[in-house]
Order: C-alpha cells, then structure tokens, then sequence
C-alpha cells in the first residue's frame, strides 16, 4: 500500500468531516438539532435534482400508506415452499456466482465508514484525525466522493440491468502474533473454521493474538470496507482486522487485492449460521464487530442466534456496528409478485435474499442478545436519478450496541419490558 495513497486517503477524509461538520453546524443554527446520517436538508422541492442525496426525509401519512400498500401488493404471491429451501441450502452458492460475476466492481469502497462508525478506529487514531481535520480546511475535495449512497447497487444509471433482473422488468433505475507456515496453511485450507482450536495450539497464538485493539467485519464480501478500514490502520501499531465471508470467492477476492496484508489482516471464510463452527480466535476478544448489510441477507429465523454469537465475541465494552435495508425501503417495493419468500423477506433475481427491518426488530435482537443501545435510527433519504429525473425513497437502519462491562442479571423477558419504543 503506497504511503501516498493513504496520505491522500486520510486527507481526502479528514477533509470531508470537516465539511460535514460543518453542514451540521449549519444545520443546527437553522434552528433544528444537529443530528448523524448526513446534513442535506431539501428545503426547496423545485431544487430535488440538484443532488443525488437527500437526507432526513419525512414522510407523509400518504406516503407510509402507499408504501404498506405496495409491499402488501407485492407479497400476495409467495415463492413455492420447495424453492425456498433451495435457496437457504444453496446460498452461498448464490452469493459465489455473484462475486463471479461481479467480482470487486460492483459496490464502491465504504469511504464514509469512520464518518458514521467512528467506532471503529482505536480512541488515539480517532484523535489524531481530528487534528489532521482541523489543519486541512483549505483542502477542497470532491464533495460526492465518501456519501454513503455510493456503495449501494442499482440506484444509477450502472445499475438499470440490476434492478430488472432482480426486482422486475418494469423496474427503474495484521499486526499480531506471528504464527508458523503450517498453522497458517491448516486454517487457510480449512476454510469452515472446523478443528480450529487444535490447528491454532488450543488459540495460545492465532491471528493477531499480539493486538491491543481488534475488529472483525462479518460478510465482508469483496472488501469494500476491509480496504478502507485498512487504508487508516496500516501501520497503527497494535491494531488488527479479521474479516470473514461465507462465499469463498468473495474471500478469495480480498485475499487477491493488492492491498490485503496478512500482518495486519485475516480474512477467512465462515458461515455466522452455524454457530457449532469456532472462529479462529477466542471469545470475548474484539472491539469492534461491523455488521453492515448482511443480517438482511441470513432467513430472519435464524437472525437470533447469528446475533447471540456474535455478541459473544465482544469483549466487554465492545461495540456492536449494524447498517442495513429498512422497512418499505424503494428496493423492497420494486419486488415483483412471486419473489416474497415470507413477511418482509424477498428473493432477487439472482438468487440472494434480503429482509427489510424496523428499529424496532434490531432493538429486540441485540437486546436479547445482552448488548444495550448506543444509537437506533431509521435513516430515511431521497435518492435521485438526475439523467433520468427518477426519486427514490431510500430507507436503512444504522444503530450501535455495547457489551456492557457488566452483565445484567436481568432475563431477557424483563428487559424486553423496558423497550424503549413502547
């Protein structure tokens, strides 16, 4: 990795929080609070396509009503009983020919992770780009280039063939312990995690055992947030990435980036929904766990205990950083009949599933899984096709949870009770 490169990355970043900063600041002088999840405010409708984003949408009463209506309409039709438990047997096959087919071109790299997950990075780095920030003002960079919007597929005009394939033809727009050879080569040829523990010494040294600060991104597909997060880390002493996938090619994909050092990286493959398969390091050893659009792509029955797992992983005081689709978001409208396997949980075109969450939902989940809330936000925005003057209401869920350093002996059924949402 050229120190260039990342010069030119954490300059280009350091800049944009410091835009972003300042539309909040903006923001919050006009009289309303200063909020996350973007500060471009629509204020003038004749206005819409000037920008590609929009952020903090409301919505109508008719609007919310139209879109139940839709998602109704589009669920009347259910997948038969026998293709549906074809696709949760065979689907990492699915999201294998995705990665085939799309290899790492398909999503854009998360850029705009530490603006909304900040968490991510060691307390002392989070510093130290604060004081770059602030000697960057006079940068000027390209104000599109870290929006969060720009890693979701379909939505331009790149991704027209996307949506009609998927959704319908009347769609529109590794600093650590050093371990030996054949320690290594036994977990890379392993791919399932099985035997872990015996191949690693019992864990007494295993990928990134010497590291003081961990984090481990689940579904990491071809790298569109292990490359940025990795951009910042590189050569911050102490720190380590795991990232993990249950396609092998998406895995492969990292691995074969140029990018991709062992010495401060390991990616493996894994299925989170076997919870039987051990992880190549211990429990209770992670900072961070990044869990950004992937729930949604796991049968919600099974949600639960991917989320009890992962929870498990944490080390007290560790958070929890989730980001994904949310209920009547334009994705989920844009189904077809036929492709709804259960309430709220469709099947694209090519294969691969998506659920659509209320805050709600994802309160209960990590909830019930020990860990207490941080942030819960329904993010709604408006995401505009300027060619072809086509909006889009965008909905996602972004939240943060923390292990708590001590356990509450209360049971899950009692602090359900306490739902903060009523």
């Amino acid at each position: 990795m050229g120190s260039l490169n990342k010069m030119n990355f954490i300059t280009r970043f350091s800049a944009f929080y410091l835009r972003k900063s300042k539309m909040q600041q903006r923001y919050q002088s006009s009289g309303r609070p200063a909020v996350p999840l973007g500060s471009r405010i629509l204020t003038d409708p004749s206005k819409v396509f000037e920008h590609n984003m929009w952020d903090h949408m409301q919505w109508s009463q008719e609007e919310e009503e139209r879109a139940k209506d839709k998602a109704a309409e589009n669920s009347l039709v259910k997948v038969q009983l026998e293709d549906q438990d074809k696709y949760e047997k065979e689907a990492s096959k699915y999201w294998n020919e995705f990665y085939k087919t799309h290899k790492n071109n398909f999503f854009k790299d998360r850029n705009w992770l530490f603006l909304e997950f900040p968490e991510i990075l060691p307390e002392k780095k989070r510093e130290q780009l604060k004081t770059e920030e602030k000697s960057s003002e006079s940068i000027k960079i390209n104000s599109t280039s870290c929006f969060p919007h720009q890693d979701f597929p379909g939505m331009l005009e790149e991704g027209e063939e996307y949506w009609k394939n998927n959704y319908g033809e009347d769609s529109t727009s590794v600093q650590g312990q050093i371990y030996n050879k054949k320690q290594a080569k036994s977990v890379t040829e392993n791919p399932q995690g099985k035997n872990c523990r015996e191949q690693l010494g019992e864990l007494e040294s295993f990928p990134g055992s010497g590291a003081a600060y961990r984090v481990l991104e689940v579904g990491c597909g071809a790298g569109n947030s292990v490359f940025p997060i990795l951009k910042v880390l590189c050569n911050t002493p102490g720190t380590f990435l795991y990232c993990c996938d249950f396609a092998s090619g998406a895995v492969e994909l990292v691995k074969s980036h140029s990018s991709y050092n062992s010495a401060w990286c390991f990616a493996f493959v894994h299925d989170v929904c076997d919870d039987a398969l051990p992880y190549p390091f211990p429990d209770e050893i992670l900072d961070v766990i990044l869990l950004v659009f992937v729930l949604s792509a796991i049968h919600p029955d099974r949600m639960q205990r991917v989320v009890n797992r992962l929870a498990k992983l944490l080390k007290p005081g560790g958070m929890l950083l989730f980001r994904d689709y949310g209920r009547y978001d334009t994705s989920q409208l844009r189904f077809r009949k036929g492709h709804c396997l259960s309430e709220n949980f469709y099947v694209r075109g090519d294969g691969t599933r998506v659920y659509f969450f209320t805050k709600d939902e994802v309160w209960n989940m990590f909830n019930l899984a020990g860990l207490t809330e941080v942030q819960n936000l329904v993010d709604r925005r408006l995401q505009v096709n300027r060619k072809k003057k086509v909006k889009m209401q965008r909905v996602w869920i972004q939240s943060k949870f923390r292990k708590p350093l001590l356990l509450s002996l209360s049971s899950p059924e009692e602090t359900t009770k306490r739902h903060p949402y009523g």
